[in-house]
């Protein structure tokens, strides 16, 4: 991390309004509940800094995609009564992120109180980064804060363009967590590092899999890119996920991965199913030897015994993307495996990084999400900062 970049517990919020850039685009049923409060309850500890200093918090975040417009079921409303049991504080909302009941509601604000604002994505200017609407959202408050990591590698005009208009701006905990933790397996990583990649597709990896080559020891592949590997070694596939465009890629990355030392951990055998589906007919395959007409949708048993034997003897763990497909029980049963064995190597004193998205997720889902190192959650952003990319977001804290 930057060491220039100040954080919170470098300022007094005392008598401040703090203008927070949070991280709120939490998943809600039918009925608008959340289902998973993981970003809320990680804005927690920042917020309550701010109100124990003395200052008042006004929140700002995004929620889902709005077409063109304010939607009901993607109004920050909903959240209200979950964000006040988080904070155990009542929480004001406004209607409107901008304009004169927005710059009331902040005005009337007292120490220790704390204001949402509506959906910041009910405006076009946001995800385009308008300089005007950025000035309009900084009138609100003394000190702009950005403890929203998810969205830090989008230059929006709550992100980064805001950032101009402060001579004040800071990070929260969970921004300045993120990057150290991510810091952890960039820098000088405890030997031996171990990467595992999972995920349906090699070419959302590819810039982080080849940076990730000069760094670790050992390199994991399993997910549905897998199957791409398995065919460019001259394996039948059936049905699997094919990105025939990156067969030379894979080939390319096979003989890199020899020469710089790496060792390449590819499945050996695969759950298979005649289609995408729990109840569907399954069966088992080894590597490159799956039938016209059936899918591979897990590693199997085999492959998981090999992968968690890797896992047991490391000492640094980065996991992004699941072995199958974890949302279906009859196919969770490799995913699992993988968390269960990176859990026991942290518990051996590895240091674990889970990749945001669909890995944080998983371990969630399994309830092992403490049991690890640590839980990003911003998998874009993540991802962007390990292939070396600037974050608009971070950069835009830089005095």
């Amino acid at each position: 991390m930057n060491p220039r970049i100040k954080h919170v517990d470098n300022l007094s919020f005392v008598n401040k309004k703090a203008l927070i850039r949070v991280d709120f685009n939490v998943p809600l049923d039918d009925h608008f509940n959340v289902t998973d409060d993981t970003r809320i309850q990680a804005a927690v500890p920042t917020i309550q800094k701010i109100l124990k200093d003395g200052g008042s918090a006004i929140l700002m975040s995004h929620l889902g995609r709005p077409k063109g417009g304010p939607e009901d079921r993607f109004s920050l409303k909903h959240i209200v009564l979950d964000l006040e049991k988080a904070l155990g504080v009542p929480v004001k909302f406004s209607p409107d992120c901008i304009g004169q009941e927005a710059e009331l509601l902040s005005a009337g604000l007292k120490p220790g109180e704390v204001l949402l604002l509506e959906n910041l994505r009910f405006y076009k200017e946001e995800t385009a980064g308008d300089k005007d609407f950025a000035q309009k959202l900084s009138r609100l408050g003394d000190i702009y804060v950005n403890d929203a990591f998810g969205t830090a590698h989008r230059a929006h005009a709550s992100t980064a363009v805001i950032a101009d208009f402060f001579i004040d701006k800071v990070c929260g905990y969970l921004m300045l967590s993120e990057l150290k933790n991510a810091d952890m397996v960039l820098g000088n990583p405890n030997k031996p590092y171990t990467a595992i990649m999972g995920g349906a597709k090699i070419a959302d990896k590819i810039l982080i899999i080849e940076r990730l080559l000069d760094k670790v020891d050992n390199l994991i592949i399993g997910g549905g890119m897998s199957y791409t590997f398995a065919k460019a070694l001259g394996g039948t596939i059936g049905d699997s996920l094919l990105e025939e465009d990156k067969l030379d890629f894979v080939l390319e990355l096979m003989a890199k991965a020899k020469a710089k030392g790496v060792n390449l951990v590819l499945p050996v055998d695969t759950v298979i199913s005649k289609a995408f589906a729990n109840d569907a007919e399954q069966g088992m395959a080894n590597k490159g030897e799956i039938p016209d007409g059936w899918m591979g949708l897990d590693i199997g048993p085999k492959t998981r015994e090999l992968f968690a034997g890797v896992i047991a003897e490391s000492k640094t763990i980065l996991w992004n993307g699941p072995m199958g497909v974890f949302e279906m029980e009859s196919f969770d049963k490799g995913t699992k495996a993988v968390a269960e064995a990176v859990v026991a190597a942290t518990k051996n004193g590895a240091f674990s990084l889970i990749g945001g998205g669909d890995s944080a997720a998983a371990v969630n889902k399994f309830g092992l999400g403490d049991e690890v190192s640590f839980v990003s959650t911003g998998g874009g952003a993540l991802l962007e900062y390990m292939e070396g990319k600037v974050l608009p977001g971070v950069a835009a804290l830089e005095p």
